[in-house]
């Protein structure tokens, strides 16, 4: 697969939505095309009846979970009229590859990020959400109808992505470990990380009070972090187990396995450690242009790809689906600025 450098011009814009403080339900009567052909992408693989059931099933879990988006997520449900909703909400299938560094020109930390995840139509529906909340102004790089949050930046306080962590090996045997974890998860009443990040993002002022918040509260199951302010020195990956953290300074980089974590684990997703050397050694000088991204940081689960910066508020992050890009490269911030659809009438613009 080439570099997102030879895309070509006739490719869709990542349309950005002001959701004011409406939140993911403006945003998904604002595209609610775009929910539909990713709720059918997502089940795709599944009979209707097996849906249903990991709705429910779903549903219960995030009940105990806690989660303050559990009404928000069956509204998603009853709008949509269609089984999986809650189940997609639920899903944490993906691997990533994302670093932390002192920007070039020396204003500030970075985030780099690729995710990987191997639904159909990520990419090509993309979208920026630009939010309003009690702690300031952010966006979302999100999907409507979908109410976790797995990467963002909220300009002059930070910008901070997930990634799947390890799965835990109780046994050693990757079906039964996958058994005996998702037993795990059942019985534990803690947030989902999607929802822990949300949560950040609507809720700290700024980059020391979101490592604590990602460093000390419980979650679900093991997860891992990046966090990036406006400050050359604030950066860092957060390797989570369920009630403990280990903190990475920046400069530096994570995938899908345990760096500092003295937890045995099955790497997700391909290669994920010369994922994240590649990573290492290019994302000091790696530029808005996307051309450093290059196998096997590019690969065909790759949807989404982006640079934030908080200290400027610049953005700049594309879609990819299986074949290649998916969109054009949106730029916000100090990079460029695209218009928002408003639809709330009172949001300030970024």
């Amino acid at each position: 697969m080439d570099s997102l450098a030879t895309a070509t011009p006739d490719l869709p814009d990542i349309p950005v939505v002001d959701c004011g403080r409406g939140g993911p339900p403006v945003l998904l009567a604002a595209e609610r095309g775009r929910a539909e052909a990713l709720l059918a992408s997502g089940r795709g693989a599944y009979p209707d009846p097996v849906v249903r059931l990991f709705d429910r099933v779903s549903a219960r879990w995030l009940a105990r979970s806690g989660t303050p988006y559990l009404d928000e997520i069956q509204g998603f449900a009853e709008t949509l009229g269609e089984p999986g909703v809650v189940f997609l909400n639920a899903s944490y299938e993906w691997s990533c590859t994302s670093g932390v560094a002192p920007a070039p020109d020396g204003g500030g930390n970075r985030l780099i990020r690729v995710l990987d995840w191997p639904v159909d139509g990520l990419g090509h529906h993309l979208v920026a959400a630009r939010h309003e909340t009690p702690a300031g102004p952010w966006i979302d790089l999100t999907w409507p109808g979908f109410a976790g949050t797995v990467h963002g930046l909220a300009p002059g306080r930070f910008a901070a992505a997930l990634h799947q962590a390890p799965m835990t090996r109780p046994v050693g045997v990757p079906v039964l470990d996958w058994a005996v974890n998702r037993w795990r998860l059942w019985r534990r009443p803690a947030s989902p990380p999607a929802h822990l990040l949300r949560r950040v993002f609507e809720t700290c002022a700024g980059f020391a009070e979101a490592r604590r918040m990602l460093s000390e509260t419980p979650v679900a199951l093991p997860a891992i972090f990046l966090l990036s302010g406006p400050r050359q020195e604030e950066g860092c990956v957060i390797e989570r187990t369920e009630d403990r953290a280990a903190i990475i300074e920046s400069p530096a980089t994570a995938a899908n396995h345990w760096q500092a974590t003295p937890r045995r684990g099955h790497a997700r997703g391909e290669d994920s450690a010369a994922r994240a050397r590649l990573l290492a050694a290019c994302q000091a000088s790696a530029g808005d242009d996307l051309a450093w991204l290059v196998p096997p940081l590019l690969n065909e689960t790759t949807r989404a790809v982006l640079l934030a910066e908080a200290a400027t508020g610049r953005l700049a992050v594309r879609g990819y689906e299986a074949d290649g890009p998916a969109t054009r490269t949106l730029r916000l911030g100090a990079a460029a600025e695209a218009p928002a659809k408003a639809l709330t009438g009172g949001a300030a613009p970024l």
